[in-house]
């Protein structure tokens, strides 16, 4: 993620806080000049760091902080909530058109992953909003531009609009007049980037504008430029008043300053991000859970939605019937690890978790190679092996094992495995029919009101 650095060196200096006990004013500053010196190795812009850290010394050098029960606490409960308000308080979603089509113009400059990150966005509104999307390529210059808008279009089964001409505002009017007599509701409009910012590069977009007159204009950042992504976002700011932002490559190992500059300088805010390159990894932009990320106390309420939207509901409430009636299979035992590998990687999942070093995890992920040997043996079995395994003896693990070219021992491997996962599932359902013992009708992971569902 684009903050550890940042992270690491805000953990620190609270450290140092929080072993002190009784902190001073004196305290409190030493505290600032670290996190001041932290966010300007973080890329953040100058002003925005010098203007963050008087509004926090302000507030935390007051007797209210400095003569509580836990002042270091406080000093990082506020740190916490000017960070928020640094990136915008709230999330700040596409404003609706009043009549469909709801147009949205995608700008910024090339390499930002504006093309690729504008599909996930028809994605997510096609998967989470029910919307009838439509991709417009009107980038007319990059070479196999309008092909990457096709392929990532089809991929997530999502329209492209083109066309032979090489006018970009004929082509958005056009497009827009089919959507109306296709039904589209949301039309996503590609524009051209360049490597810099040009004069002809603005005159078409005010000119694009005018023409389709948008319901709302993004502009993609790149995280991994920093200070100077911040820069454009103001010159296209200028000559188009954006109305939002959408930050791009926030896995990448950037610093992170214009995640927390932007806002600050354009006053327009951070609406959407990229996490990663798979076309289901775009995130809505939540202030407080950003905050949350930066300052290591993970980020539970994302994590749970991604657990929610990855997972099948109707496969989770069976799932959970069969565990209380201790009747797992290993056809379940192969969906569970299926759901685990959407969900990506383990360092990204731990990096959600308040108190977890993601970094340790880093690379860790579903095993491709083992996944699919699990998966060659339990297809190589019949059905009633699958539903009870007690009944493979060592004459049908010889007949398993060529059907799956898998040895003997890989086939013994994965039962001992299965049969772990069975007695750990028992001793769950024990605890959740005790009364007033276990997890409170919902332990996290496997279902229960209140309780979301992770993939294993």
């Amino acid at each position: 993620m684009a903050f550890e650095g940042l992270t690491e060196k805000l953990s620190a200096a609270f450290q140092k806080l929080k072993s002190r006990g009784r902190i001073t004013e004196a305290d409190v500053k030493e505290a600032m000049r670290a996190i001041k010196l932290a966010l300007l190795e973080a890329d953040v812009n100058f002003k925005v760091v010098k203007e963050f850290i008087s509004t926090v010394t302000e507030r935390a050098v007051g007797q209210n902080v400095l003569e509580s029960l836990t002042p270091a606490q406080q000093v990082i409960k506020i740190v916490n909530e000017e960070l928020i308000s640094l990136m915008g308080s709230q999330n700040s979603k596409i404003k609706m058109a009043s009549s469909p089509p709801t147009v949205v113009m995608l700008c910024g400059l090339q390499g930002a992953g504006k093309t690729t990150n504008g599909a996930k966005l028809a994605g997510m509104y096609k998967k989470n909003e029910n919307k009838r999307p439509l991709l417009v390529a009107c980038d007319v210059y990059r070479p196999a531009a309008i092909e990457q808008l096709k392929v990532v279009g089809k991929k997530l089964d999502v329209p492209v609009f083109s066309s032979d001409s090489k006018d970009p505002v004929k082509i958005a009017s056009e497009a827009i007049t089919h959507a109306k007599a296709h039904g589209n509701d949301i039309v996503l409009i590609d524009t051209a980037g360049r490597l810099h910012i040009d004069e002809d590069m603005m005159e078409e977009l005010k000119r694009i504008k005018a023409a389709v007159k948008p319901n709302e204009i993004l502009f993609f950042v790149d995280a991994m430029t920093g200070q100077d992504a911040v820069n454009a976002a103001l010159a296209f700011n200028e000559a188009l008043s954006v109305d939002g932002i959408f930050l791009t490559k926030l896995d990448g190992d950037a610093r992170g300053g214009a995640a927390l500059s932007v806002k600050a300088v354009t006053g327009k805010p951070i609406k959407f991000c990229g996490t990663g390159e798979k076309l289901d990894q775009i995130e809505a932009f939540h202030p407080d859970r950003m905050a949350s990320r930066i300052l290591g106390m993970g980020d539970m309420l994302t994590l749970i939605e991604k657990a929610q939207s990855d997972f099948d509901e109707k496969k989770a409430i069976e799932l959970q019937k069969k565990m209380m009636s201790q009747r797992l299979t290993l056809n379940d035992f192969y969906d569970q690890l299926l759901q685990m590998k959407k969900m990506g990687s383990l360092e990204d999942i731990m990096g959600m978790l308040p108190g977890v070093n993601a970094k340790s995890f880093k690379g860790a992920s579903v095993d491709e190679k083992q996944l699919s040997h699990v998966e060659a043996i339990i297809l190589s079995m019949t059905a009633q092996e699958r539903e009870n395994p007690s009944v493979i003896n060592y004459s049908r693990k010889k007949r398993i094992s060529k059907g799956c070219g898998l040895s003997i021992e890989e086939i013994n491997r994965l039962l001992k495995q299965f049969e772990a996962i069975q007695k750990m599932t028992k001793q769950l359902a024990g605890m959740q029919k005790k009364p007033g013992k276990g997890f409170g009708g919902g332990f996290p992971g496997f279902g229960g009101r209140g309780g979301f569902r992770m993939p294993f």
